[in-house]
């Protein structure tokens, strides 16, 4: 392996994080608070620390990135940005303990969302865009945003994609994947300035707007309200933020052929289909039972229904409701779907919905083998018949991922944390959601969770946005050796 490489790379994401900070200064300064200077710290010392890496390790950059390379990359790169990117919430004395500081950060970056800060309104303003636009950053990925600009990453730069965003095949929107990056890039940027304007439109003052449009494209779900997008009582705010959450949760590759007017290739791909599908069946069935099960009018039942359907299956987090306080039914609906996340190639999380989608077809197929044992059948998607290795890595990435949830489940609970908390809090983190039940539901956050149950957490939190196989490996003895 080529550390000196991988530094140089990771010395590269520390620039980069350090040009993003510089927002947060230009919004303190607007407004005036107490938060300039730590974020000017912060940015100097992001900046000197990734520019002493990178002009150490310049001439190794050239260099092609090998697949262990790049695992080694995407992971350290997500723990080192996360760790800078700390720094504003403890040197501004919003949170004192460097586990929730890390926490926070770790939450931002993997955009599960998940907080720890007890009065967010009482945060200086220039800290909680950086907190917003440090999910925006995670939703598309620092390398992904690496390989957009830097073109001296070369042939390896594949290798990256393919770590950073593992899709069944990795499609080459265009003949060179620097191009792809920009491509996406270019995509993700307009559909969250769409959703800013739209909500200014609708009454949001420009900070909150860009703030939760950074957010809701990230499907990160950090909101500058105590309350999440409840606080501002609209149903305008909602159903535009709902609509933008669900564009989240799609595969960006698709944007591409649909700004290209290729529309129809949207429908015609049977993960959107299904993913449409999802979404429709359950909000159906909880506006149902909210309907029926209290005074809220059809209508209302229906917003609260599509929000908070769309809001945790993509893995975005936000909250109009306290959903605790909802009957069984519908609670055991919305933990099921925080499995199933968005389409592979969004920001959402989750298993995917293609995997789980495959998996259906799979066990189909199965049942049917043993109604006809002497049938050839196969498992298609989109025209296309897979081959037994993808549905073996499949069923091998869904194993190990309930796998760490179970064990991290446990982990949780011995540190004294109740069940309801410690299950839903670990299925929340790995799937990269936020909020969950129990002390860590939608009126809650995660301030309560034990030191160590914290920690349990951001690896499930890192896991879970890695989607698993890139984290776990580098456990693996045999991945060290030559």
């Amino acid at each position: 392996m080529n550390f000196r490489l991988i530094l140089n790379v990771i010395g590269m994401a520390l620039l980069i994080i350090s040009g993003f900070m510089v927002l947060p200064v230009v919004v303190s300064l607007h407004y005036g608070q107490h938060d300039t200077l730590p974020l000017v710290l912060s940015c100097v010392i992001s900046f000197v620390t990734g520019a002493s890496i990178y002009l150490i390790t310049r001439k190794h950059r050239k260099e092609e990135i090998r697949h262990r390379d790049a695992f080694i990359i995407v992971t350290f790169t997500w723990v080192i940005v996360s760790l800078f990117g700390s720094m504003p919430f403890m040197l501004t004395g919003t949170l004192n303990s460097f586990t929730d500081a890390f926490f926070e950060s770790m939450a931002g970056f993997t955009t599960t969302g998940a907080s720890v800060l007890t009065d967010i309104e009482a945060s200086p303003k220039g800290l909680l865009f950086w907190r917003s636009m440090s999910q925006w950053i995670g939703g598309m990925g620092i390398i992904l945003f690496a390989l957009a600009i830097l073109p001296l990453l070369g042939t390896g730069g594949m290798q990256l994609f393919k770590a950073e965003v593992p899709e069944i095949s990795v499609d080459k929107l265009r003949p060179r994947i620097i191009d792809t990056a920009k491509a996406l890039w270019f995509i993700y940027v307009t559909l969250t300035a769409a959703d800013a304007l739209l909500l200014i439109l609708s009454g949001m003052n420009l900070y909150d707007a860009i703030s939760h449009a950074f957010t809701t494209m990230a499907t990160g779900g950090f909101s500058t309200k105590n309350s999440s997008i409840a606080h501002f009582q609209s149903p305008s705010i909602e159903y535009i933020t709902s609509f933008f959450m669900f564009c989240a949760g799609i595969n960006y590759s698709l944007y591409f052929y649909v700004f290209k007017g290729k529309v129809s290739k949207l429908w015609k791909t049977s993960e959107f289909r299904f993913y449409f599908g999802v979404v429709a069946l359950a909000t159906v069935l909880i506006t149902v039972n909210l309907w029926m099960a209290s005074v809220n009018s059809p209508v209302d039942s229906f917003r609260y229904a599509l929000f908070q359907v769309i809001s945790l299956m993509t893995t975005t987090g936000y909250a109009t409701a306290d959903y605790e306080l909802w009957a069984p039914f519908a609670q055991t609906i919305l933990i099921v779907i925080m499995f199933f996340g968005g389409m592979i190639g969004s920001t959402g999380g989750g298993i995917k919905q293609v995997r789980i989608l495959l998996m259906l077809k799979q066990g189909y197929r199965e049942m049917y083998q043993l109604i006809h044992p002497r049938a050839v059948t196969s498992v298609k998607l989109d025209d296309k018949f897979l081959d037994k290795e993808i549905l073996g890595s499949i069923w091998g990435l869904v194993f190990l991922f309930l796998g760490v949830c179970v064990i991290a489940t446990i982990g949780v609970a011995a540190t004294g944390t109740d069940i309801v908390t410690s299950v839903t809090t670990v299925i929340s983190a790995s799937c990269n959601v936020g909020p969950a039940f129990g002390i860590a539901g939608p009126a809650e956050n995660y301030a309560a969770i034990p030191t160590a149950g914290k920690w349990i957490l951001i690896f499930c939190m890192l896991t879970g946005r890695l989607e698993v196989y890139t984290v776990l490996i580098l456990f693996v003895p045999r991945f060290w050796r030559k």
